[in-house]
C-alpha cells in the first residue's frame, strides 16, 4: 500500500497558505497539516472546513513562531515529508512600528522551525520563502534583479527576510538539509491583506460602490515599479520548487511578467469599477514608508530554467479577481469593514 506524502504548511490560513492547500488537494493526494495560531482567522480556508472536520486530507496543529516549544511538537508529532514555510509578518509598513516582533517571528521563528525538522525529520523537503524585498533598493543599472544582486533592504521587514534567507540557506549547508530558499516578487488577487497597497484600494473600491465610503481613496506612493503575479501562479511555482529535481541550498528569484507603477495598479482597478471616472485619489501620509523598495523587476530565469515554470494567469485577471473578492466581502461584512 502506497503512503501518502504530507506537506507541512506554515501560515496556511494567510492568502497563499490557503491558495497553496487548494492547489495541494486538487493536484496531489498528499495529505496536508497546516500549523495555525489560536486567534488565526480562518476565513480563508472556509472552503476547506468539512474536510479539516473529517480528517479528510488535511488538518490543523496550533503553534506559534515566537514559542519553540510549540513548533517542536508539531513537527515532531507530524514528520512531514515536504515543508513551506510561508508564516511570517508579512506586513513593511507594520514592520516600522513593529521591528523587534517581526525579527522574533520571520528569523527566529524560521531558526524554530528549521531546529525541529533537524532533530525530527532530517531528510524533509523544505521551502523556505523570503521576499523579493531582500533586495531593498536597487539601481536602475542592476535591473532586472538575478539571484545575486547585492542585498539592500529598506524595512525591518525586509531585513528579518535577509535573516530569513540566510538562515534557509546556512541549515542546507551546515546541516545537509534539503533547503531551498524563494525571494516571491509582488503577488496579489483573491484573499490578498488589505495592508497591500492594490488590496487596499481594491476594498476601498468596492466599498465605494456600496456606498459606505465618499468616492475617495486613500493612498501611499504610486510611483514604486512593481512586476505582478497573480498568487494562484506563485502557489504552483512552489509546488515545483519541491517536486522537480530539489536541491539543496539553492534560492531562486520567482515573479510575473506585467511590470507596472503602483499607481497604474489602481488606474486598474478604477477602470473595473462602476464608479470609474467619479472617484478621486488622496495621498495619506500614513500609508507612506520611510524608505521605500521602489524598483522591484526580476530576473527569473534561473527558476523558469530548472522547473519549466510560467506565469499563466494575465494581469487584468488578477485585478479583477481581487475587486471581485472584495465586492463579495464588502456585501458580506458590509459596514463593519475598516478602510485601512
Amino acid at each position: 500500500m502506497k503512503i501518502k506524502k504530507t506537506a507541512f504548511i506554515t501560515g496556511i490560513s494567510g492568502m497563499v497558505g490557503s491558495h497553496l492547500a487548494d492547489f495541494i488537494i486538487e493536484n496531489t493526494d498528499w495529505n496536508i497539516v497546516g500549523l495555525i495560531r489560536w486567534r488565526s482567522p480562518l476565513e480563508n480556508i472556509s472552503s476547506l472546513t468539512k474536510r479539516i472536520n473529517n480528517n479528510d486530507r488535511i488538518s490543523l496543529v496550533y503553534g506559534d513562531l515566537r514559542d519553540t516549544v510549540s513548533i517542536d511538537k508539531a513537527i515532531e508529532k507530524t514528520k512531514p515529508d515536504y515543508l513551506f514555510h510561508l508564516a511570517a509578518q508579512s506586513y513593511p509598513l507594520t514592520s516600522f512600528e513593529a521591528p523587534l516582533d517581526t525579527l522574533d517571528t520571520n528569523i527566529q521563528g524560521t531558526v524554530r522551525v528549521l531546529e525541529a525538522l533537524k532533530k525530527y525529520k532530517n531528510d524533509c523537503i523544505v521551502h523556505i520563502c523570503a521576499s523579493s524585498e531582500v533586495f531593498g533598493r536597487v539601481p536602475k543599472e542592476k535591473l532586472p534583479i538575478d539571484e545575486e544582486c547585492s542585498f539592500h533592504p529598506a524595512s525591518p521587514y525586509a531585513i528579518s527576510k535577509v535573516g530569513t534567507d540566510l538562515v534557509g540557506r546556512f541549515y542546507a549547508e551546515a546541516y545537509h538539509m534539503n533547503i531551498m530558499t524563494t525571494r516571491m516578487f509582488t503577488h496579489t488577487g483573491p484573499r490578498r491583506g488589505d495592508v497591500f497597497a492594490e488590496s487596499s484600494f481594491a476594498k476601498q473600491v468596492a466599498m465605494i460602490e456600496r456606498g459606505l465610503i465618499p468616492p475617495e481613496v486613500k493612498v501611499g506612493n504610486l510611483n514604486s515599479l512593481r512586476t505582478i503575479a497573480d498568487v494562484r501562479d506563485a502557489v504552483r511555482a512552489y509546488y515545483l520548487l519541491v517536486t522537480v529535481n530539489p536541491i539543496p541550498g539553492e534560492y531562486y528569484n520567482i515573479g510575473g511578467s506585467h511590470t507596472c507603477t503602483i499607481g497604474d495598479v489602481l488606474n486598474k482597478i478604477i477602470s473595473l469599477s462602476s464608479y470609474a471616472g467619479k472617484i478621486q485619489i488622496k495621498e495619506d501620509a500614513s500609508r507612506l514608508r520611510p524608505i521605500d523598495a521602489d524598483l522591484q523587476i526580476p530576473n527569473t530565469k534561473k527558476f523558469r530554467d530548472h522547473t519549466g515554470w510560467e506565469p499563466n494567469i494575465p494581469f487584468e485577471k488578477t485585478i479583477r479577481d481581487l475587486l471581485d473578492y472584495w465586492r463579495e466581502k464588502v456585501v458580506k461584512d458590509g459596514s463593519s469593514l475598516l478602510t485601512r
